[in-house]
């Protein structure tokens, strides 16, 4: 079997200890990325929902100010919010390079997409159960946490599901500009070098990662909805 593969992607064997080094850089970029988008995401996107006109905590200004600044961070591209948030990220991170140089960029430029999923996924919510909700005499905050954040939740997962993918997706790309991971693995190695084999087996990892996190995000869908 070694000889096998030795014959079919040589590069991949010589270079294996590197794929599994950037395997778990990406992993650390996309986990921690992921638990901090999730805190500001939620936030956010509750705030859009509950200030907006006609919500339960009505604020046209405070809500306008969120929705433009979320417009404003999801229009510029992700290698250019890399390059303008370099100072910041060395103040914050300590540094602006490798994986904990990379993690700050992703956290700010997905707490935007993912803040815009909840909103979807909190709109849906039926506004008979909020006005019930509002009969009976519950508070804000416990509307907030009992019918909007309970109702919406299968459609926040299937936000968090795509907010992942689309971290992994920007964690490969944060590697063209020395963030490491796999996207850096396949630059350093494939691109570089002319190692297509590299290149290959890298978007067949990228594949199953995304295979995998799509499965866990439908399953978890459609157990709560039964």
């Amino acid at each position: 079997m070694y000889e096998f593969l030795q014959e079919v992607m040589p590069n991949v064997v010589k270079t294996f200890p590197e794929m599994i080094k950037a395997l778990g850089q990406t992993l650390e970029m996309v986990s921690v990325s992921a638990a901090f988008s999730a805190v500001f995401g939620v936030f956010f996107g509750v705030v859009l929902v509950v200030t907006a006109p006609g919500g339960i905590m009505e604020n046209r200004l405070v809500n306008s100010a969120i929705d433009k600044i979320i417009n404003v961070f999801r229009s510029i591209p992700f290698v250019i919010l890399i390059a303008l948030l370099l100072p910041l990220t060395r103040i914050v991170m300590g540094t602006s390079i490798g994986t904990k140089g990379a993690i700050f960029p992703l956290v700010i430029g997905t707490i935007p997409f993912f803040s815009r999923q909840i909103h979807s996924a909190l709109c849906e919510v039926d506004h008979g159960v909020i006005e019930a909700a509002q009969a009976m005499g519950s508070g804000p905050w416990e509307i907030v946490l009992r019918v909007y954040l309970r109702e919406g939740l299968c459609g926040m997962i299937r936000g968090a599901t795509i907010t992942i993918i689309n971290l992994i997706a920007l964690s490969a790309m944060a590697g063209c500009v020395g963030g490491g991971g796999l996207g850096d693995y396949a630059i350093r190695y494939g691109f570089q070098r002319f190692q297509t084999d590299v290149t290959l087996v890298t978007v067949v990892v990228l594949l199953i990662l995304v295979t995998l996190i799509q499965s866990v995000g439908n399953l978890l869908t459609s157990r709560l909805q039964q």
